[in-house]
């Protein structure tokens, strides 16, 4: 059964309609959610979050080409950046707070893994700094792996407009992580 037909049963409160599109796409999002924040509980999180959403607003929701995964990515996207801006806060609230002891751990396999991990939140940092519109792009095509005519789409923009965001931000994103 395609995504139109299950999301208009899931609409009427089919149950089971929503879990087969669960089912469906649920790797797909945490991979999408851990490109964008660089962390698996992070991912685990928000794929919950986003999920909750499209339950929650399964009636109102327009899918792009009769697929629900641009959307469920936009809404994925939408969440990290309100998880960032929290954490931001929360960041802010914590330096008043003394820093506890760091015990580090000489693994090698845990060395690799953070320094992959930091690479990462380079990334994302760098992606964050975009403008709003190249940053939008980059989260669809590159990190999410949309097609530039799905993601024109779902912005309502041109596809060559994608194309262009694309571009620019795939050099912006090149000098940063050189400078790095």
């Amino acid at each position: 059964m395609d995504d139109r037909a299950l999301w208009d049963r899931a609409a009427e409160g089919d149950q089971a309609a929503f879990t087969e599109l669960f089912e469906r796409y649920a790797e797909a999002v945490w991979n999408h959610a851990y490109r964008l924040t660089g962390s698996w509980a992070g991912a685990e999180d928000l794929t919950s979050t986003t999920f909750l959403t499209a339950w929650r607003r399964r009636a109102d929701v327009t899918l792009v080409r009769d697929s629900a995964l641009p959307w469920l990515y936009t809404v994925a996207g939408n969440a990290a950046r309100d998880e960032y801006r929290s954490a931001r806060r929360r960041l802010r609230l914590l330096r008043k707070v003394p820093d506890p002891p760091v015990v580090s751990d000489h693994a090698d396999a845990v060395a690799e893994r953070l320094d992959g991990e930091r690479r990462l939140r380079e990334v994302v940092e760098a992606v964050r700094t975009l403008p709003k519109a190249q940053r939008e792009v980059v989260e669809l095509c590159l990190l999410a792996e949309v097609s530039a005519a799905d993601a024109a789409a779902l912005l309502a923009v041109a596809e060559v407009t994608v194309r262009a965001h694309l571009s620019r931000a795939r050099a912006r994103l090149r000098t940063l992580l050189e400078e790095k």
